[in-house]
């Protein structure tokens, strides 16, 4: 019997170990299972963080792939223009060079016209001083000389060369003809047109029906008075009459009538004696003086 106790309290004892040990191993592996869980917990939470990382990197590297896609279309199109641009440079180029020299022409033209202006002014100026040398200053109050592109006009006012309301030539008029006539003498291929002009007041006179007949009459007597007293050539002279339909004022007033009675005698080289005569014009400089 006393066996048999020892035997339930040994076998109790045991069962009592047994069941501490398993308690124990028990809670061990709760808290292993807890630390676990918590890793795991840890572990999904990372992997949830990294697919939304990964899912960023990816949005990310997508839009640098567009980006990169639409930079590659721009390089394209930059190059596309720039061949353009190249290929129009070499066309401007050739434009360019093509304008400068049209310019380099249009400049040799434009210093050609001023060459030749200053030798047809120069012309002028010898021309003019020819004409008036001799004209007392008496005189160039009733003579105007004017020289317009190798054109002389000599403009002669009635008051000096006629006698009062005619045609006919007064004494007074011969010293200033007689000087006029040496000019056109030293240019003796240069052909005379002699001009006459009224004012418009209506002439009153039996002989004379018109302004019309009174500036070819005064015209026509210059004409032969040259012929006659001075040796002039009448195959070089042209007698015309412009009445009063060619003024140089306005009739309006004494000073512009006085103006407008006028004889233009106009001495004209023809081409070639022209030409010639630009040739010899005495070269000037900057200021005008002769070299």
């Amino acid at each position: 019997m006393k066996t048999k106790l020892q035997l339930i309290i040994s076998t109790a004892a045991i069962l009592l170990m047994v069941s501490c040990v398993s308690t124990k191993k028990y809670e061990s592996l709760q808290t292993d299972y807890t630390t676990l869980q918590a890793k795991n917990s840890a572990i999904e939470l990372d992997n949830i963080n990294c697919q939304n990382s990964l899912s960023s990197a990816n949005a990310r590297i997508t839009g640098l792939q567009e980006q990169l896609t639409a930079e590659r279309a721009n390089l394209a199109g930059l190059q596309s223009a720039l061949d353009k641009c190249l290929t129009s440079a070499g066309q401007g180029n050739v434009n360019v060079s093509k304008l400068v020299d049209e310019i380099n022409a249009s400049n040799k033209y434009i210093q050609a016209l001023i060459a030749s202006k200053n030798k047809s002014d120069s012309l002028n100026m010898v021309l003019t001083n020819n004409l008036t040398r001799s004209l007392s200053k008496e005189e160039m109050q009733d003579v105007n000389v004017q020289v317009l592109k190798g054109v002389v006009y000599i403009s002669l006012s009635d008051n000096m060369l006629y006698k009062s309301g005619n045609y006919e030539i007064s004494e007074k008029a011969g010293e200033t003809l007689t000087k006029i006539a040496k000019i056109i003498k030293d240019y003796d291929d240069f052909e005379v047109l002699v001009e006459g002009n009224t004012d418009n007041v209506p002439i009153s006179s039996t002989n004379i029906r018109n302004n019309w007949d009174l500036s070819v009459l005064r015209g026509s007597s210059v004409v032969q008075e040259l012929q006659t007293t001075y040796g002039i050539d009448p195959k070089r002279l042209t007698a015309a009459g412009r009445g009063e339909y060619n003024p140089m004022a306005s009739n309006d007033t004494e000073a512009g009538k006085n103006l407008n009675r006028r004889t233009q005698i106009i001495i004209t080289p023809k081409l070639d004696q022209f030409m010639e005569l630009i040739n010899k014009a005495p070269q000037t400089d900057s200021t005008g003086v002769k070299k």
